[in-house]
């Protein structure tokens, strides 16, 4: 309990300062961790008996990730042109391999690409959703994560009696997923009384996204686990397991925020 505590704490300190330091911090520090997330997704494949294709699998995560990064700098999207020839060589290195389910390899290469570098390129677009540089959203999408997840635990283990999809999490039920949705609601009134770019309707909507695709997003990588029979994703974080037990409800809730705030700011 020591180790999660000192671990959790850290992990905070770290988060807080990746988004509050300043842009070219915020995008270099979730290029690394969207990069580590795709590796640590991979080698939970390769438990299972599939070969993805890592090396080039994570040239393209690095390089998808910077190209979509660039545009909240600079102007145009012909760099983005690029990206069919850097994804075929996923193709390309199959060839090379004397492998017995080559399509299988292939596959779980993109999917590694779709799970992982697709919904933090959304995180980081979060930042520049109005134009510029505005540590409000991303900072506030995490603090709403952290009260969905703190509220969930909490509510669900003093008052949780029905499961929400005990197939895939047993743990989970329907007391605590709704305790979740109210506390981060609570957060999200104080968020938009201090952070104005939205308002408090605005923000309680983003507090209710970010606990539904949160929760699933959660489950989601539970399924992955179980089809694979891993407890943990990883060990990187002592008492927390792997980064992609951390962020499992970011890869979903992600890009459905950013897709709402988007609209919103441009409707």
């Amino acid at each position: 309990m020591r180790v999660r505590a000192i671990t959790g704490f850290f992990f905070i300190i770290v988060m807080l300062a990746s988004v509050l330091i300043n842009a070219a911090v915020f995008t270099g520090f979730y290029l690394i961790l969207s990069a580590f997330c795709l590796h640590e997704f991979y080698k939970l494949v390769k438990q299972s008996g599939t070969q993805p294709n890592i090396s080039a699998g994570l040239i393209n995560g690095v390089f998808i990730f910077a190209l979509f990064a660039a545009q909240a700098y600079l102007s145009g999207y012909k760099l983005l042109l690029l990206l069919p020839v850097t994804l075929s060589a996923i193709f390309i290195q199959e060839l090379f391999k004397k492998a017995t389910a080559p399509f299988n390899n292939i596959a779980y290469s993109y999917l590694g690409l779709i799970f992982t570098i697709i919904p933090f390129t959304f995180f980081h677009a979060l930042a520049f959703v109005s134009g510029s540089f505005n540590f409000h959203l991303p900072l506030g999408f995490l603090l709403l994560l952290w009260a969905n997840d703190t509220g969930a635990y909490l509510v669900g283990s003093k008052l949780g009696r029905v499961k929400l999809f005990e197939r895939h999490s047993p743990k989970k039920t329907w007391e605590g997923f709704i305790g979740g949705i109210l506390i981060t609601a609570g957060v999200a009134l104080i968020l938009g009384h201090y952070y104005g770019e939205y308002s408090w309707k605005q923000w309680v909507s983003v507090g209710i996204l970010i606990s539904t695709f949160g929760t699933m997003g959660d489950l989601v990588e539970s399924m992955f686990k179980r089809s694979i029979n891993v407890k943990d994703s990883g060990g990187i974080l002592p008492g927390h397991g792997g980064l992609l037990d951390r962020f499992d409800g970011l890869l979903l809730a992600a890009p459905i925020v950013y897709a709402y705030l988007y609209f919103i700011s441009n409707a």
